[in-house]
């Protein structure tokens, strides 16, 4: 009888610990805490087609910044806007100077858009540099970021981002793969106060956590500054010679860690990061320490952006937070992976290195 009630509360014990754990698992949230919703639940009709098509409205983008991936965004919303007949008027490179995104916005309004999409670059000043635009009427779709005291609906049609927990979670999974789910693991996070990265990171670091018994995270670094990424390696596999895997936040840190082990002679130590890079999808293709990588729908998050803003001139309710999936990239997919989330032939050397 003893033994019995023994198993019985055991049993009862990992049940209720396995109900902690999954009521704990991190979930995607929009920057104001919006429950995410698929962006294929956003349709248009051919009716609400042709009667965007007729109202000669016109696009503009005030980019945070353009790179691999905000233009294969751009590229996206630019193919919706034609299949609306939506004249795209202005486009805006900020370089990541929140001063200049305002700057770009006032010198957009002179041509007065119907439509602007942009990535916020602070949401906390950020009203000073949309404010001119919400006042006069244009339609405001956002990506990734919103505005600190902007109401949805009212003063902005919707954000449109990626699942951000979907691509921590494939990032750890892909690691523990690489690494035969065993070993140590350095977790090298963005530290600082941007949600798309700290659900991505925190999303990680629980995965391998919970999903993953016998892999331990046996060394944390935060990172502000990419340029500080190699230093950071240096220290984690000093203090754990022997780190099994490295993730990264994003492919520029990456290329850091990806030095340091090549000065090492290291090619044990797996490495698992997100977005696609050239640089690094060719270390993986050649035999190096990337595992995979992990990249959203970027492409698709221009669609949809370009159609929530059209959705919203024909007066229709758009959700808050809009994500499109997350996508693993092996060395055994890479030009499927990169046409899915670029919607584009990867880089000639990727290419070749993957035949």
């Amino acid at each position: 009888m003893f033994k019995l009630q023994t198993l019985l509360a055991s049993t009862l014990l990992v049940g209720m610990t396995a109900l902690a754990s999954a009521a704990d698992r991190p979930q995607t949230v929009g920057p104001k805490g919006e429950a995410p919703t698929p962006v294929a639940t956003l349709e248009l009709t051919d009716a609400e087609v042709a009667k965007v098509a007729e109202g000669n409205y016109t696009a503009a983008f005030a980019w945070h910044e353009l790179y691999d991936w905000s233009n294969a965004v751009a590229r996206g919303a630019k193919d919706e806007f034609e299949r609306l007949g939506i004249k795209v008027v202005a486009e805006t490179d900020a370089g990541f100077d929140s001063a200049r995104q305002k700057s770009d916005v006032e010198t957009i309004m002179a041509n007065q858009p119907s439509i602007i999409v942009s990535l916020p670059i602070d949401p906390t000043t950020a009203q000073t540099v949309y404010g001119i635009a919400r006042d006069a009427g244009v339609k405001l779709v956002f990506v990734d970021n919103a505005v600190d005291g902007f109401t949805h609906g009212k003063d902005y049609v919707t954000v449109v981002s990626a699942d951000l927990v979907q691509i921590g979670e494939k990032a750890a999974r892909a690691l523990a793969a690489s690494m035969g789910e065993t070993g140590t693991v350095g977790y090298m996070f963005h530290d600082a106060d941007f949600p798309v990265t700290n659900q991505r990171d925190q999303a990680f670091k629980w995965t391998i956590e919970n999903e993953f018994p016998n892999m331990e995270i046996a060394i944390e670094s935060g990172m502000t500054d990419p340029a500080n990424a190699e230093d950071i390696a240096r220290a984690m596999l000093s203090r754990n010679p022997d780190l099994g895997g490295i993730y990264t936040p994003w492919a520029e840190p990456a290329l850091g860690v990806l030095s340091v082990l090549r000065q090492q002679g290291n090619d044990t130590t797996r490495v698992v990061t997100i977005d696609l890079n050239e640089p690094v999808a060719l270390d993986m293709l050649k035999g190096g320490n990337t595992a995979a990588i992990i990249a959203d729908e970027a492409y698709s998050i221009g669609v949809y952006a370009a159609r929530s803003a059209a959705a919203s001139l024909l007066g229709k309710s758009v959700d808050p937070f809009l994500v499109v999936d997350a996508i693993t990239v092996g060395t055994d997919n890479v030009t499927e992976g990169w046409n899915k989330s670029m919607k584009m032939d990867p880089p000639e050397s990727v290419a070749e290195a993957a035949k």
